[in-house]
């Protein structure tokens, strides 16, 4: 196979087809989206064989225990996929809508009208949902989309896109609409990633060396985020029971997600009491603990160090400020208070997702505009920052660039927005 002349062939069909995606109708995408999920319902038994086959040759490579969980299509999975798609059919269309329409002097009225993208390709990794999850947000978006799912997904991957041709085909749009690239080969991706004639946006969902690849060769923008190293900060005006149950909740409710608490930041006047026992809890669920020296020595001098099993404690490196850690691994820092905090949180954070806990109206306002991410919170965990948890119905990915899409991103972040102007045949003196 000559991959650059398959890739510009996607690409050109690829770029007829977001056309016919513009203009199609709201109930022509949301009976595709309804069709792909009978499908998929009709072909469950069919999916999870290819799926076995994508299975069976990642544990021959000796893929870990989660990676096989992030690759397996469980009926758990298939069924989160069917009630995806219906629930993206059920939102609001957001083509065509035309905002802030008002009249100018010169009589014309100025509005700005929302439409698709165009052609968006996506560049994902081990999980066969996000074939559906994207198809279904590019889809409902009018855009057409390129999908290049991992090598190890690729029976899983052709099989979904088999069922949504079929339910393109049966709502009268056009198969091209959502294509698969089937192959493994890596130079698909250089390709997909230069195409600037077919493709106007790339959105990658996938590890940090992919991304940190595609940011070096992309000629096409992305829309993107390379780590999610998030913070808490517990203010001295906060209250116990919420910082608690927050710090806890943002660590260890999943390890491996780009929107967990990688750092605590905690302030001094509040240190001895706050650390102590989160540091029980963090112990009791075999988290790491990377401290710098007031925290150590706040955990050190607690009344039950010397009585507890160890805590484990290791001392904090300046790389650790700078780290995603994905895993049971925590950064503890004490800091004098809500400046510093910020200081800190703008230094070493990476724009995705960070809190503050505190009872105090004046500071959560101040950590609001001052911190510069994405999400920013109040007494919230940051596991909340979620296309779902957002309203947005699902998202394609998170974003902590600030052109266009910022945060999680939805079906408004699949689309731009273009001035229109309605007259009565007025002109320009």
């Amino acid at each position: 196979m000559d991959i650059d002349d398959y890739m510009t062939a996607i690409g050109r069909r690829a770029r007829v087809a977001s056309r016919a995606m513009a203009r199609a109708a709201t109930s022509a995408k949301n009976e595709a989206l309804h069709a792909i999920a009978r499908a998929i319902e009709r072909e469950q038994a069919a999916l999870k064989e290819a799926n076995a086959r994508d299975v069976a040759k990642a544990r021959e490579k000796g893929m870990d225990a989660a990676f096989v969980d992030r690759l397996t299509l469980s009926d758990k999975a298939l069924a989160t996929m069917i009630e995806g798609l219906r629930q993206v059919a059920a939102l609001p269309d957001p083509i065509g809508e035309i905002d802030n329409l008002k009249y100018r002097p010169s009589g014309i009225q100025v509005g700005q009208m929302r439409v698709p993208l165009g052609v968006i390709g996506i560049i994902y990794e081990s999980r066969p949902n996000v074939t559906i999850d994207a198809a279904a947000l590019c889809l409902k978006s009018g855009n057409a989309t390129i999908l290049r799912g991992g090598s190890e997904a690729l029976a899983s991957n052709t099989a979904l896109a088999a069922l949504i041709g079929e339910g393109l085909a049966q709502a009268g749009l056009p198969r091209e609409a959502v294509q698969v690239v089937e192959t493994a080969d890596r130079a698909a991706v250089g390709k997909l990633i230069t195409m600037t004639e077919y493709v106007d946006v790339i959105v990658p969902r996938g590890g940090k060396s992919l991304i940190a690849r595609l940011i070096e060769e992309a000629r096409v923008p992305m829309i993107k985020h390379l780590d999610g190293i998030c913070h808490v900060y517990v203010d001295d005006r906060a209250d116990l029971c919420k910082a608690l149950a927050v710090c806890d909740n943002a660590k260890t409710h999943r390890y491996g997600t780009c929107n967990t608490m990688e750092t605590l930041l905690v302030a001094r006047g509040v240190a001895g009491v706050v650390l102590p026992p989160l540091a029980r809890v963090y112990r009791d669920k075999g988290v790491e603990l990377r401290v710098d020296a007031q925290a150590r020595a706040v955990l050190e001098a607690a009344p039950w160090a010397s009585d507890a099993p160890a805590l484990g404690l290791v001392d904090a490196t300046e790389q650790d400020w700078h780290t995603e850690y994905l895993a049971p691994v925590l950064a503890i820092k004490v800091v004098d208070g809500i400046e510093a905090a910020i200081e800190h949180i703008n230094t070493y954070g990476s724009a995705h997702t960070d809190a503050i806990i505190t009872e105090d109206h004046d500071r959560a306002m101040r950590f609001l505009r001052e911190v510069d991410s994405a999400s920013v919170m109040v007494n919230a965990s940051t596991r909340f920052a979620d296309g779902f948890e957002y309203g947005l119905g699902a998202e394609i990915g998170i974003s902590n660039d600030k052109l266009h899409a910022r945060g999680p991103v939805g079906l408004e972040g699949l689309t731009s927005l273009k001035y229109v102007v309605l007259g009565h045949g007025e002109v320009r003196q």
